[in-house]
C-alpha cells in the first residue's frame, strides 16, 4: 500500500551505541528494534567526530544530504563522503569512525539484513516532469532536496515537502512534478530462493 511519511511527524531516537540520534523514516517489521529489522531507512545528523554503531549481518548505504560531509575510517581504510562523492556502502559489522569535514552532516541511511533481503540505492535530479515506476518488493522514495514534489498515479495524488518520504506500491507508474529537486530511491528486494543469496548489493544512478 502506498503510504506518505511526513518528516514533521517523526521523532528522533538514540543511536544503538548511544553516541547520537537518528530519525527513523521506515522500518520492517514495524517497530522492530535495532537487532530485529529486515530493513531500515533513516536520517541522522552527525554533530561530532566518533564511532558508528556496529550492525553485524547488515549491509549499509550512507548518503550525504546536507553539510560538508566527513571522512569515514572503515576498518582502517579512509573513505571521503562529500558533495562530489556523496555515497558510501559498507558492512554493518565494520569498525567505522567518522571525522567531520566542516561542521555537522545530515545523512540518509539504508540498512538491510543480508540473510533476508538486499538493497539498491539511486538518485534522480528533478527539473519539471518525469515518470517513475517502482519495481522492487519495497521502494522508499525520499525528497532530499527541493521545496516540494507532486506524485500522481491513475488514482492517487501525493504531495511531499523536503525530507518527506513515501512507500510506493510495486509496479505502479507515477508522474513526478517538481520545479527543482533531488530524490533518493531505496529499492529493497527479498530473496526468493537460495540462488538469490549470490546476488550482490549495489548502487545505481
Amino acid at each position: 500500500m502506498t503510504m506518505l511519511i511526513p518528516f514533521a511527524g517523526l521523532a528522533p531516537v538514540s543511536w544503538k551505541n548511544g553516541g547520537g540520534s537518528t530519525t527513523e523514516i521506515a522500518v520492517f517489521p514495524q517497530e522492530a528494534g535495532f537487532d530485529a529489522f529486515d530493513w531500515r531507512v533513516s536520517l541522522a545528523t552527525i554533530a561530532a567526530d566518533g564511532p558508528f554503531s556496529a550492525f553485524p549481518g547488515v549491509e549499509r548505504t550512507l548518503v550525504l544530504v546536507d553539510g560538508h560531509g566527513m571522512t569515514l575510517d572503515i576498518d582502517g581504510a579512509p573513505t571521503m563522503l562529500s558533495k562530489a562523492d556523496p555515497v558510501a556502502a559498507f558492512d554493518g559489522e565494520s569498525r567505522v569512525e567518522a571525522k567531520l569535514s566542516r561542521g555537522p552532516s545530515t545523512d540518509f541511511n539504508v540498512m538491510t539484513r543480508t540473510d533476508r533481503c538486499w538493497h539498491r540505492f539511486g538518485r534522480r535530479v528533478l527539473d519539471g516532469g518525469s515518470t517513475f515506476v517502482a519495481r522492487a518488493d519495497v521502494t522508499v522514495l525520499f525528497l532530499a532536496e527541493g521545496e516540494g514534489l507532486e506524485l500522481c498515479s491513475d488514482d492517487q495524488r501525493i504531495n511531499l515537502v523536503r525530507y518527506d518520504a513515501v512507500l510506493l506500491d510495486q509496479d505502479t507508474t507515477w508522474t513526478l512534478q517538481a520545479d527543482q529537486g533531488t530524490i533518493f530511491i531505496a529499492d529493497i528486494h527479498y530473496y526468493d530462493d537460495e540462488d538469490d543469496l549470490a546476488e550482490d548489493d549495489g548502487l545505481y544512478d
